[in-house]
C-alpha cells in the first residue's frame, strides 16, 4: 500500500488539527513507532441494555464489531499483504487503526515498526466466548431475581388491600325510603329500564304512579321491557295498564316459569324489594353483580313470550285448578313448570296429576298427556267439565 509518509513539518495548531503522534522508542536500527490514540470500546462484558439492542456508541448491532471504516481499512490492509508500515499511517487513518487493534485484528510489531493482520476467526471466537459468558451470567441473573425480590413479594400478599365501596349493596328499609331512592333513580335514567313483576294483581295505586312515571321516561327516550306471569293477565286493572303502557311504547312479556322481583335503570342500578310492597330493598351497584342480575333478567326475557292482554279475553285461570293442570300437562310442561305457572306448591300439582292419571288410567306423565291430547282431539271434554 502506497501510503505517502506523513509530513515533517508539525501541523498547523486549532481546534480540528489532529493530535501529535508520539513515538516510543525502539530497538536499535528500527524506527520510530508512533503511538495511536487510544479508542474507548466496550467490552462485552459492559454492554448495556440499550447497547445490546443495538443503540451503543461504538457498536455494530450492539455487537463489539468494526465499524465500516475500521472493515475498509482492515480489507486495504489486507489486499496490500497483511502488512503496513507505522511510518506510513496517516492522521486521519489513526482511528480506524486504533478500533482495528482494540478489536485485536491488528497486532502491532514493534521490532519491525509495522501492523500486521489477525485471523478474524479468532477474533470471532474470542468475541463469541465472552458473549456466551455474558449470557450465561444474566440467565443466572434472571433465575435469581424472584429470589431477590421475595421480601417484596411476600410483604405485597399479605398487605390487605382496600376496598372499593362505591360499588356495595345498601339496603333501605321503609317504604317512603324506599320510594323515595326509587324516584331519583327513575328521574336520572336516560336510557332504559328492565322490570320484572312476578305474581298476580299489582295493586291500584302502584299502577296509577308506575303509568305517569312509564310514560314520562318513555318520552324522553327511555326503553322500556316488562315481565309479567300469565296469572296477571286475569287482572282488570293490571291488563288496563298494560294495554296503555303497550300504547306509548312499553314492551310486556309473560313468563309462565318462576322468575325474580327486580327493577333495573341504565344497567348500573339493580333494586331488589322484600315483596310487592316495597317496604324494603336492596339497590345493587356492583358491577359484577348487576352484569348478573341483567343476565338473568335477558335470559327470562328470551324465553317469555308477547301475550294478547284484552280484558274480554277469557283466562285459563278462571277455569278449575285440576282443568289448568291437565291443560297444561298436555302442552308438555313439567309438573314443576306447572306449580311455577299457576303460583302452586310442587305436592298440590303432583296431588292433580295423581287423580288425572288414574282418571285416564294412566302409568307415566308421557303417557297422561298423550291420553290427554288425544282426548281433546277426538272432541271429549276436559276432565271437570
Amino acid at each position: 500500500m502506497n501510503v505517502p509518509p506523513p509530513p515533517s513539518d508539525p501541523p498547523p495548531a486549532g481546534p480540528d488539527a489532529p493530535a501529535a503522534v508520539p513515538a516510543v522508542s525502539a530497538a536499535p536500527g528500527a524506527s520510530a513507532v508512533p503511538v495511536l490514540p487510544a479508542v474507548p470500546l466496550v467490552s462485552v462484558e459492559a454492554v448495556s441494555a440499550d447497547e445490546a439492542a443495538g443503540t451503543g456508541e461504538g457498536l455494530v448491532g450492539g455487537l463489539p464489531l468494526p465499524g465500516e471504516g475500521a472493515r475498509s481499512r482492515y480489507l486495504a490492509i489486507l489486499g496490500a499483504g497483511g502488512r503496513l508500515r507505522s511510518t506510513e499511517v496517516r492522521p486521519a487513518d489513526q482511528p480506524e487503526i486504533a478500533e482495528l487493534l482494540e478489536l485485536g485484528l491488528l497486532r502491532l510489531d514493534p521490532v519491525g515498526g509495522c501492523y500486521t493482520v489477525v485471523n478474524p476467526r479468532s477474533v470471532g471466537g474470542r468475541l463469541s466466548e465472552e458473549l456466551r459468558s455474558a449470557g450465561t451470567r444474566l440467565l443466572v441473573q434472571a433465575q435469581e431475581m424472584p429470589t431477590l425480590l421475595e421480601d417484596l413479594t411476600l410483604a405485597y400478599d399479605q398487605t390487605p388491600r382496600k376496598v372499593d365501596r362505591s360499588g356495595e349493596v345498601q339496603h333501605v328499609h321503609g317504604a317512603e325510603e324506599v320510594w323515595a331512592r326509587l324516584r331519583r333513580l327513575r328521574d336520572t335514567t336516560a336510557e332504559e329500564l328492565l322490570s320484572a313483576q312476578p305474581g298476580g294483581a299489582l295493586g291500584q295505586h302502584m299502577l296509577e304512579n308506575a303509568l305517569s312515571c312509564l310514560r314520562s321516561m318513555v318520552e324522553r327516550g327511555v326503553s322500556v321491557r316488562s315481565l309479567y306471569e300469565p296469572s296477571a293477565r286475569a287482572d282488570g286493572p293490571t291488563v288496563a295498564f298494560v294495554l296503555t303502557a303497550d300504547e306509548f311504547g312499553v314492551r310486556c312479556r309473560v313468563l309462565g316459569e318462576s322468575f325474580k322481583r327486580m327493577l333495573i335503570f341504565d344497567r348500573t342500578t339493580v333494586v331488589i324489594p322484600s315483596g310487592r310492597d316495597y317496604t324494603s330493598a336492596a339497590f345493587v351497584e356492583d358491577p359484577a353483580v348487576v352484569a348478573f342480575l341483567i343476565g338473568m333478567f335477558e335470559r327470562d326475557w328470551a324465553r317469555a313470550e308477547p301475550s294478547l292482554w284484552s280484558p274480554t279475553a277469557p283466562e285459563s285461570s278462571a277455569q278449575p285448578v285440576h282443568v289448568q293442570v291437565g291443560r297444561l300437562l298436555a302442552q308438555g310442561l313439567t309438573q314443576r313448570m306447572i306449580a311455577a305457572r299457576l303460583g302452586l306448591s310442587d305436592r298440590t300439582v303432583a296431588g292433580h296429576i295423581s287423580r288425572l292419571r288414574e282418571q285416564y288410567d294412566a302409568e307415566t306423565l308421557f303417557q297422561l298427556g298423550w291420553l290427554m291430547r288425544a282426548a281433546n282431539g277426538d272432541g271429549r271434554a276436559e276432565p271437570g267439565r
